[in-house]
């Protein structure tokens, strides 16, 4: 088996798994599949957690995950793909970052993961076993790298100082008076 076949597989078997993984998590939120509370109690949560407001916070993130997943896992539209995950994965960073690191104290190394996963994959490309190299990579450029990733990381800057905002004027409002 040659260098390169080997790396196709590989970034074939990395497509499915974090596509697959980013499908299953949006799906959750957004139509309640897979165990999921689907988008009516995901708004609620995205509330909850500072997102205002709530439902388009909510099919957002559930857009980016499943769409994001979708597209990583069939191999399209690649760098869009992985930045949009990647920036759906930032939001969910902003909420487990206070709890720490490591996933079992409630901690934000699964999405970071999930993320730099994604982002990885849009960065290297999704290899010759995808859609991408089907339709001859129209939608997989090396200028469609650095703006689905500059777009991403605007967008997810963005929302996550406007829920920082949200937090901070709520925290604000409950210190009393002296």
């Amino acid at each position: 088996m040659s260098l390169t076949h080997r790396k196709d597989l590989g970034l074939l078997a990395l497509r499915l798994g974090v596509g697959g993984v980013l499908f299953a998590h949006g799906a959750q939120k957004l139509f309640g599949w897979f165990g999921g509370h689907g988008l009516k109690a995901t708004a609620s949560a995205m509330e909850q957690m500072g997102f205002k407001p709530g439902r388009p916070s909510a099919l957002a993130a559930g857009l980016g995950e499943s769409g994001g997943g979708l597209l990583l896992a069939l191999g399209l539209a690649t760098p869009v793909a992985g930045a949009v995950a990647a920036g759906a994965m930032s939001g969910a960073v902003a909420v487990h970052y206070p709890a720490g690191f490591f996933a079992q104290s409630g901690g934000f190394e699964y999405p970071l993961f999930l993320g730099y996963s994604a982002a990885g994959l849009a960065v290297a490309g999704p290899g010759r076993y995808s859609l991408d190299e089907v339709t001859g990579h129209v939608l997989d450029r090396p200028r469609a790298v650095l703006l689905a990733f500059t777009a991403s990381a605007l967008a997810g800057t963005a929302v996550i100082r406007r829920r920082r905002a949200h937090q901070l004027a709520v925290a604000n409002s409950a210190v009393p008076d002296d």
